[in-house]
């Protein structure tokens, strides 16, 4: 009885530390196992509309699949390998345990491993590669907590999901795409065995630089199946008859789209809320709106170093191009000679000069009744409110209309024509192109701004104009898909109407006579596109520039580009100002045309008016007279003077009188004019005006004739 009752007790206890051992070990790999380490990096996909992809983004390149996606034979060849007592064990094979744990004894060191695949997702997941007794028994504990926390599907899936091939190459999905080009659903037997033979080594099983290695371990795979009943030993054979069947896949960076890739990050995190670190290991797939041709084409032309003229190196640029009818951005370059994570010019503020004036004040002025294209406003040097106006060339006209004052870019006008239209009236208009700025001085209306704005904003602003007044809001991302497949964000781009189809139409007009006749004619691009040049004065060096722009745009794009130094000191200039970033803006057009067809001209809408032409008044006018017999009249005179090159030119014709010489006759569509009833034995003096009937102002006057009896 007493030896009967010791045994109980010693049974009780055995069985008690039993229960408190286990207790520990579910305790403890609750504590080991994170579940925020079972959610598995996943790579991002940037890719464009038909599916290209043009970039990735993650810290482990992995492609997670479900279980469901991967063929049985693949499965039972980890299996086979790597664990074949899987569906039947807890977690730990204690079997493998004892006799791995006896030859370490015998060893007196870790030498034999005999995990299972429980164990090394455990070890893979949660902890290090340290071959310790500490670090194996938090592997086992961890083991059995995700034995009784998943199923064996759920267990099998993730290893295979979780598991490092090498090259960089993370889970199933991915190494199948790397060695054979193919999804993991259509791997076949010996491609399986080849990839469930990498597990234990992955860089030494190598099939890209060891093949042998790798097809003597691909073999060992295949006899494991035979061994385990999952093949036949007629399949096995066949199977090691094949060759590796590699097809590699390298993925190589692509240089011309990383300001695009910087541009769509910066969109998603502040568009989207998603940070550049949920992007790399949330297995997203964002579908982005980069024309590839034309994102190259400006790419090429931005390693061209005579379209950058500086003092020294260093010269850096900026373009971006959206699609006009829709906002998308179809090409970015941040910079030269860019890379992921470099300082993206393409949002970075710069003075704009000259290319604001459209904006902050013409347009705003010609959405008032008062200010139209042939309204003649004050082309003078002059003060006002303690700023000087000057004209770049220091040559002033008197008068010029708003039409002339755009097209070349006349300075004195713009500032006076703004303090016309007051600041805060043009400011408003620059709030709604989302264009908001601090300044409160008429500076503005030369783009001498204290923070300036992006190139981004000024092609979003530009789109305005090419669009019937209204703005759009310009982007990258089309559309962002989770790891499940679910579409969680759409774009939706806003329009805003800014200014009135009238306006942005007479606008357009004015702008493409500015590329062909005033600041913009540099370079050679036949066909339809207008807009405006802009730059800065050098702060430091006297006549040189510091900022140059060309913004503008074609039936199908708006652009801006932009030119200088990213440090603007006394060693840092332009050597050339704005034509640059224009013959670069129309020779990224020419290669776009050769490749898609331009539109030659600009279509006017339905419901707005057609801008007319400007008309230029003859500047030296010949008048002829001479006498003409007939009519009610014996004498009658006859004036007759050069012909004009336009018919719309109308001639006033004068006689010269003491005091105020008198209009006697107007001409339109002519070059002659008769006076009659000449006085016998008198004479009178005569001359000849043009008159521009679209600015209602007179040219220069002829030379006077007389006539005498």
């Amino acid at each position: 009885m007493k030896k009967l009752k010791w045994l109980l007790l010693s049974l009780t206890f055995i069985l008690g530390l039993t229960i408190i051992g286990y207790g520990v070990i579910l305790i403890g790999g609750g504590l080991i196992a994170d579940k925020e380490d079972m959610i598995l990096n996943a790579t991002t996909t940037i890719e464009t509309n038909d599916g290209t992809v043009i970039g990735k983004l993650y810290d482990e390149n992995r492609i997670p699949v479900s279980l469901e996606s991967i063929p049985e034979h693949v499965q039972e060849a980890f299996i086979a390998v790597e664990d074949r007592r899987f569906y039947d064990h807890a977690g730990v094979d204690f079997i493998s345990v004892v006799r791995a744990v006896y030859r370490d004894i015998v060893a007196m060191a870790k030498v034999e491993g005999a995990s299972t695949i429980t164990q090394q997702l455990a070890k893979n997941l949660f902890l290090t590669n340290d071959k310790t007794w500490l670090r194996k028994t938090k592997e086992v504990m961890a083991a059995i907590y995700l034995e009784r926390t998943l199923t064996k599907s759920e267990i099998l899936e993730l290893y295979l999901n979780e598991i490092y091939f090498g090259e960089g190459v993370y889970g199933i999905e991915a190494a199948s795409r790397k060695f054979f080009n193919k999804s993991a659903d259509a791997l076949s037997l010996t491609e399986g065995a080849l990839l469930a033979g990498m597990a234990k080594a992955p860089n030494g099983y190598s099939p890209i630089n060891h093949p042998d290695k790798a097809e003597n371990r691909r073999d060992i795979v295949l006899k494991a199946m035979e061994e385990t009943g999952s093949i036949s030993t007629e399949e096995r054979l066949k199977a090691q008859g094949n060759t590796l069947g590699l097809n590699v896949q390298e993925y190589e960076p692509k240089p011309w789209v990383a300001s695009y890739i910087d541009l769509m990050l910066n969109e998603a995190e502040d568009d989207y809320q998603l940070s550049a670190e949920e992007l790399q290991r949330g297995g997203y797939q964002i579908v982005v709106n980069i024309d590839p041709e034309v994102q190259q084409i400006a790419h090429e032309k931005f390693q061209n170093g005579s379209y950058f003229p500086g003092n020294t190196g260093g010269v850096e640029g900026a373009f971006v191009m959206l699609e006009q009818n829709s906002g998308k951005i179809a090409a970015a370059i941040g910079g030269r000679d860019y890379q992921i994570g470099d300082l993206n010019r393409v949002m970075l503020n710069r003075q704009p000069g000259s290319a604001i004036k459209p904006l902050a004040v013409y347009g705003p002025a010609m959405m008032q009744e008062t200010y139209q294209p042939y309204t003649v406003i004050p082309d003078q040097k002059m003060e006002i409110d303690g700023y000087t106006a000057t004209n770049y060339d220091n040559r002033y006209a008197g008068a010029v209309s708003v039409y002339d004052a755009l097209v070349k870019s006349k300075n004195a006008p713009s500032v006076w024509l703004l303090n016309e239209i007051g600041i805060s009236y043009a400011k408003a208009y620059l709030h709604k192109l989302n264009m908001p700025i601090e300044d409160d001085g008429l500076a503005i209306a030369l783009g001498g701004l204290s923070d300036g704005v992006t190139p981004l904003q000024m092609a979003q602003s530009y789109r305005a104009f090419a669009n019937g007044g209204k703005t759009i809001d310009a982007h990258a991302i089309e559309q962002i898909i989770n790891r499940e497949d679910e579409v969680i964000q759409q774009a939706e781009a806003k329009t805003t109407e800014v200014f009135s189809p009238q306006v942005a139409w007479n606008m357009t007009e004015i702008l493409s006579n500015a590329v062909t006749e005033g600041t913009g004619q540099a370079g050679e691009y036949p066909k339809a596109l207008a807009g405006k040049t802009g730059s800065t004065q050098h702060p430091h060096v006297e006549g040189a520039v510091k900022d140059a722009w060309f913004v503008g745009y074609t039936p199908e794009y708006v652009s801006a580009a932009w030119m200088g130094y990213d440090t603007s000191d006394e060693n840092h200039f332009l050597t050339a100002g704005s034509e640059m970033p224009t013959k670069l803006t129309k020779d990224i057009l020419t290669e776009i045309d050769q490749r898609k067809s331009l539109a030659v001209s600009f279509e006017k809408p339905d419901k707005v008016a057609a801008l007319p032409e400007p008309i230029d008044l003859p500047e030296n006018i010949t008048l002829h007279g001479d006498y003409a017999f007939g009519g009610f009249s014996l004498f009658n005179g006859r004036l007759e003077w050069t012909k004009p090159e336009d018919e719309r030119i109308v001639y006033h014709v004068y006689q010269e009188k003491e005091g105020l010489d008198e209009r006697v006759g107007t001409v339109e569509g002519a070059n002659e004019y008769t006076v009659e009833r000449l006085r016998i034995f008198g004479s009178s003096r005569y001359y000849v005006v043009p008159y521009n009937p679209l600015t209602k102002t007179e040219g220069q006057k002829s030379n006077t004739v007389e006539l005498s009896m």
